[in-house]
This record gives C-alpha cells, sequence and structure tokens, in this order.
C-alpha cells in the first residue's frame, strides 16, 4: 500500500528541532494552543483507564486483567474522556502516548489533554511519539534516569509541533490505520509460528529431562505428579541439594540506554525471556556507581528471573552464552552456581521444560502485576529430575542438536518481526513529518472496521513482553 507514495511537491524549514523541514503548506504551533490540559472529577461509574508503552489507551479490563497491581487509594486520580490525547508522566519517553478509546479515569501521573477544534488527536498520537522516538521527550525530560522522568506539560505546551491542515491530519491517520493493521497482522502470523515451535521444542526438552535417550529403559515412580515416571536409576532431588549457591543483584539508578565503551550496565528483568540470555535487555549505570565483584555477569552463568510484569515470564531460565557488554545482576534477577554432581547444560534444559514451569506457577507469591515474584525459598524446593553425570552430559548435547533448527527459525522469525518493527517507525515518521504525502492513498482506502470493546483486545504475544506499563 506504500507503492507510490511520493515526497510533498516543496518544503521548508521549520522551527521544529526533531524536524527541520515540513511541506511548505503545513505550518507550526505551539502545542499549548492545540490541546488544552484537562483535571475533570472522577465519576461514580468511572473503570480506570491505562496508558501503555505501544501507545494503547484503553480500559485495564479491555487489555488484560493480570499483570497489574490494583491501587488501595486512588489518590488524585482524573477523569478521562474517549479522543483525549493522554500522555505517561513518566514513560512518555518511551512511548507510552496515545488517545483514549474509553470513557474513564486515570492516575495523576498522566497528562490528559483535550484537542481544540479543527486538532485530529490521533494525528498528535503519532506525532508526540515520533518526539519521543526522537529522544525530544527525554531531552525536554526533569528527571535523570529511566522511570523517574518527569514530563511536564509546561514545557512540553512550549514546543513546536506540526500543524498540517486539519484534513491532512486525518488523512495520516487513515493511512496509518491500515498501515498497521497490515503490520500487526504480519507480526500476530510471525509470532504465532514462534509459539508453534516452542511448543514443539517444549515437548522435545520435556521427554528427553524426563525419560532420557532410551526408549527401553526400566521406570519408577517419581513420587511427584508433575514428574511422573522416570528411569530407574535416575534421582530426584531438590534444588537447594544441588547448587552451591544462589545469588541476587542490585537495584541501582540507571539510564535507558545501553552501556557503551568502559561504562557498566545492569540486567533487566526480561534479560531471560523465554530460555534465551538477551544481553541487550540492560540498563546503563552512572560512571560513578561502585561495582560489586561479587555480582560481575560472567559467560556460562545460569540466571533465573526472579520477578516480572508478566507471570509468564517469572522464573526464565537462560545461558550466558557470550558477553558484549560489562553487566552486573539485578535485584530482579538470581544466578544459580551448580554444584559438580548435575551437568549445567542439563539443568538450563530441565528448568526450561513443562515440569519446572507448572512448579514456578504454584510458586508465584503476592498480587498480580509487578508483585509477581519467585521466592528464593520455593525456589530452592523446586524438585528435579537428576541422571548420572555422563548421561546428562549426553541428553543435552542431543538436545543441542536437535534443537538448533528450531533456535535457528526461531531466530530468523524474530529478526523478521524486529526488521517489521523497524519498518513501522521509520514509516511513521516519515509521514507524520511530511517526508511522504499520502494524502491520495488514503482517499482510496476503505473503512476499517470499528472494534468491539466489549471483548479483551489482548494480543497475547503482549502478555510474554516485560513492558514495565504499570503506572
Amino acid at each position: 500500500m506504500i507503492e507510490g507514495l511520493k515526497p510533498y511537491a516543496e518544503y521548508k524549514e521549520s522551527d521544529i528541532p526533531w524536524a527541520r523541514s515540513l511541506p511548505s503548506e503545513w505550518q507550526t504551533e505551539r502545542a499549548k494552543w492545540l490541546f488544552t490540559k484537562m483535571d475533570r472529577p472522577v465519576r461514580p461509574q468511572d473503570e480506570v483507564v491505562t496508558c501503555f508503552r505501544d501507545g494503547m489507551v484503553t480500559l485495564r479490563k479491555n487489555r488484560r486483567l493480570r499483570g497489574f497491581t490494583e491501587a488501595t487509594v486512588e489518590s488524585g486520580y482524573q477523569g478521562i474522556r474517549k479522543g483525549d490525547l493522554v500522555i505517561h508522566g513518566m514513560d512518555a519517553f518511551a512511548g507510552a502516548i496515545g488517545v483514549s478509546d474509553s470513557d474513564g479515569k486515570g492516575t495523576p501521573v498522566y497528562n490528559v489533554c483535550q484537542p481544540r477544534p479543527g486538532v485530529v488527536a490521533r494525528y498528535y498520537a503519532h506525532t508526540v511519539r515520533e518526539m519521543s522516538r526522537a529522544q525530544w521527550i527525554l531531552a525536554l525530560a526533569k528527571g535523570i534516569r529511566e522511570r523517574s522522568t518527569d514530563f511536564r506539560y509546561e514545557m512540553f505546551g512550549n514546543q513546536f509541533v506540526p500543524l498540517p491542515p486539519p484534513d491532512e491530519q486525518a488523512a495520516i491517520v487513515r493511512f496509518l490505520d491500515h498501515a498497521n493493521r497490515k503490520i500487526d497482522g504480519f507480526i500476530r502470523a510471525k509470532r504465532k509460528l514462534i509459539g508453534l515451535l516452542n511448543e514443539q521444542k517444549q515437548a522435545i526438552i520435556h521427554r528427553a529431562v524426563t525419560r532420557g535417550l532410551n526408549p527401553d529403559v526400566p521406570l519408577k515412580p517419581s513420587g511427584i505428579p508433575w514428574i511422573g515416571d522416570i528411569p530407574a536409576h535416575w534421582e530426584v532431588r531438590r534444588l537447594r541439594t544441588i547448587v552451591s549457591r544462589i545469588e541476587q543483584g542490585v537495584s541501582p539508578q540507571a539510564t535507558g540506554f545501553l552501556a557503551v565503551g568502559n561504562t557498566w550496565g545492569v540486567l533487566k528483568s526480561g534479560c531471560v525471556n523465554h530460555g534465551t540470555f538477551r544481553q541487550f535487555e540492560h540498563k546503563q549505570l552512572s560512571a560513578d556507581f561502585e561495582i560489586d565483584p561479587a555480582i560481575i555477569v560472567k559467560v556460562d552463568d545460569v540466571l533465573i528471573s526472579r520477578a516480572c510484569g508478566s507471570p509468564r515470564l517469572v522464573g526464565s531460565v537462560g545461558k550466558v552464552k557470550a558477553l558484549d557488554y560489562k553487566l552486573i545482576l539485578s535485584d530482579k534477577t538470581f544466578r544459580a552456581v551448580f554444584r559438580p554432581i548435575v551437568y549445567t547444560d542439563f539443568m538450563v534444559y530441565a528448568m526450561n521444560s513443562i515440569y519446572y514451569r507448572q512448579q514456578v506457577e504454584q510458586a508465584i507469591s503476592g498480587a498480580e502485576g509487578m508483585a509477581n515474584n519467585l521466592p528464593l525459598s520455593e525456589l530452592k524446593s523446586f524438585t528435579f529430575a537428576i541422571p548420572p553425570l555422563a548421561e546428562a552430559s549426553v541428553i543435552a548435547s542431543r538436545l543441542d542438536r536437535e534443537l538448533a533448527q528450531f533456535n535457528t527459525a526461531i531466530a530468523r522469525t524474530e529478526r523478521e518481526i524486529a526488521l517489521m518493527q523497524e519498518y513501522r517507525t521509520r514509516l511513521t515518521a516519515d509521514i507524520v513529518t511530511g517526508k511522504l504525502d499520502v494524502r491520495a492513498a488514503a482517499a482510496k482506502l476503505p473503512d476499517l472496521p470499528v472494534a468491539t470493546l466489549d471483548e479483551p483486545v489482548v494480543d497475547e504475544a503482549l502478555e510474554d513482553i516485560d513492558t514495565e506499563d504499570s503506572p
């Protein structure tokens, strides 16, 4: 649908730092003349509206019912109306900006902005998100580190933003709605493929770590419902008996950027999502932070997610196979140091099995949302089927070979998703700043069906991303 898109005929220099040239027919205006910052009272019927980092602003029940902490006292809550531009005061730098699809109420951390006549709020949701991507929001912020930034509406209101004619604002929104619908469909299909590949991996891993490789080996009851029968010569042992120690990191102040050069980074809770260590999931530490050698991350470390916004990710386990950054453990990450009586690579597979996951789900404590955590005492009590060292080594090597094709396919598919997301970002930036003219293309597009808000609009893949979206 982007074939034939061309730039506007003429451009002019603008007074906007992150959009130095605009179509000659566009104007610029200070944001405060386009929106009115609201402070409405809350009505008895109002339900909680949440602003997410992916730009969705909706009733919490429409997105998902788990994964949030509930406020015991709704101090300072304000009314939100359908069509309001909502900007998260702490997460605006990360893209938590969008137009509410519902009436409701939100926390005082939200900047609730009512568009003035002739202003298409959804165009400015895209535009302000582009300000976020260009790090202009971060530059305006009062704070000094991620999630302590303070988006001040007064400062934002004095910034110049593009002001296309209202019909062009509407055309841009229409075009991006269609483009995003196609992109979302592509990503959803790819995530479904990844899910199917992971299911196949899980089946292979589960059989290998509970029955071994010999289909004719004599079996015995393990005495553990979620493990079932195991080879007669295997043992059943609790984790505390096969580790020498389990370590935990700290929670220092950090920026939203990656570590560079000689700087250090602290791991984020999502660094071992789904059994794979992702070293870029970290935040840069300040230069004056004193590094404790005891919590430095090293190659071959086995890391466990202790706490996470999504319950599905709590307890995720991954092995550090390579390091390009200098990193330390966070307080949301355990490091398990195994005794020589077990083969570490086998244990990593066992801790990515179905029976391990069942134990994690039973052990997760606390309320929903960021309170989801795996207590150390519970983790140490987990039960595992343990083969002799030599046999464990053979099983792990076989799994390495059998799962290599699955891992390659998953990595390739994840890269396709990342490329499509990058394409979406670049396309949106080019359109909202007038580098591409979509007026003619938008006029030919059919109307999109209206979403039914009575049904949850959950994309299950979002449950598997630690977005820290709780306000």
